[in-house]
């Protein structure tokens, strides 16, 4: 430690946990200030463990969105809980987020159940507080307290920027002195062939309903860089679990999959820096969520 090129700042670990679709990930692309995780409204959309990296002059909070705890009904939704309780046991700071707009039930208590015995501090995070009054939110907050005992509280909204510097001030002094973990112009750990092939997942649960956004897995199989050319060419393959899914991607004409790739590409050519040619694929592989080497191999939940 003697090193004069070591700097000591606050830095630590935080994980997001909650239910599904409590806004974790919009709080976490919020407070990076870039898209590092994709968002919708289709329950249980983050299956990756994703650590994003938000450094200032004296900290760097090391964020971990951690798919939507809940109880699972195949061997998918046991893999990412399993991915959530791990993150959660293993940082310095839990943010336990609760959506304004939803009533706090049993799912909240067995997640907080779940937080509390990994006995690190607490941040109670309100989420999504500009879709909701002062009376509801404030009614939020009472009956989070009788499920968790934070050190402190926050509540804020993602979508607007309210009060997220308030959750970093309430997080900076709980993280311990140490280096940081992350190069400072770092934003998350996750591989890019992960992020291209989530990008094509957002835009597949956004366009789609019912059963087939949950039976959808995306990987990238191809990702080639023309450096002459400064272009990308990248092959990806949807999974689905039934011929009928395959159809529904598809769509009539193809015109489904050919909007879910133009929108992908729009956003992997933000994320590259580069033009691109994105060919998307779909196959079936049937059932694929109850069979555990399939699900490693998508790398959801610890499966990377």
């Amino acid at each position: 430690m003697n090193d004069p090129g070591y700097e000591v700042v606050a830095s630590g670990f935080v994980a997001l946990v909650g239910r599904p679709n409590a806004g974790k990930s919009t709080l976490v692309n919020a407070l990076v200030g870039t898209k590092v995780a994709i968002t919708s409204d289709t329950p249980q959309t983050t299956r990756h463990r994703l650590r994003a990296v938000l450094d200032r002059e004296d900290s760097q909070l090391v964020l971990v969105d951690t798919p939507g705890l809940h109880k699972p009904h195949d061997a998918l939704g046991e893999e990412v809980n399993r991915s959530s309780v791990h993150a959660a046991a293993d940082v310095d700071v839990i943010a336990l987020c609760i959506d304004a707009t939803a009533s706090v039930g049993s799912g909240d208590r067995w997640v907080a159940e779940r937080v509390a015995s990994g006995k690190r501090p607490v941040v109670l995070v309100i989420t999504k507080a500009d879709a909701a009054d002062e009376e509801t939110i404030a009614r939020q907050l009472a009956k989070a307290r009788e499920l968790v005992t934070p050190v402190a509280e926050v509540v804020l909204s993602a979508q607007t920027g309210f009060n997220l510097e308030a959750f970093i001030d309430a997080v900076v002094p709980l993280l311990p002195d140490g280096p940081r973990f992350f190069p400072r112009d770092m934003t998350t750990d996750q591989p890019l062939s992960v992020m291209l092939a989530e990008l094509v997942r957002e835009k597949v649960l956004r366009k789609t309903h019912d059963e087939v956004p949950h039976a959808v897995g995306v990987i990238v199989e191809e990702l080639v860089y023309d450096e002459k050319r400064d272009f990308h060419r990248i092959t990806a393959t949807i999974y689905v679990e039934r011929e009928s899914q395959k159809g529904i991607i598809i769509g009539k004409g193809g015109e489904l999959i050919r909007d879910i790739g133009t929108e992908a590409r729009i956003d992997m050519e933000r994320l590259l820096g580069t033009g691109s040619h994105l060919e998307l694929r779909v196959k079936v592989r049937k059932d694929w969520r109850r069979d555990g080497s399939q699900i490693k191999r998508f790398g959801y939940g610890e499966g990377l």
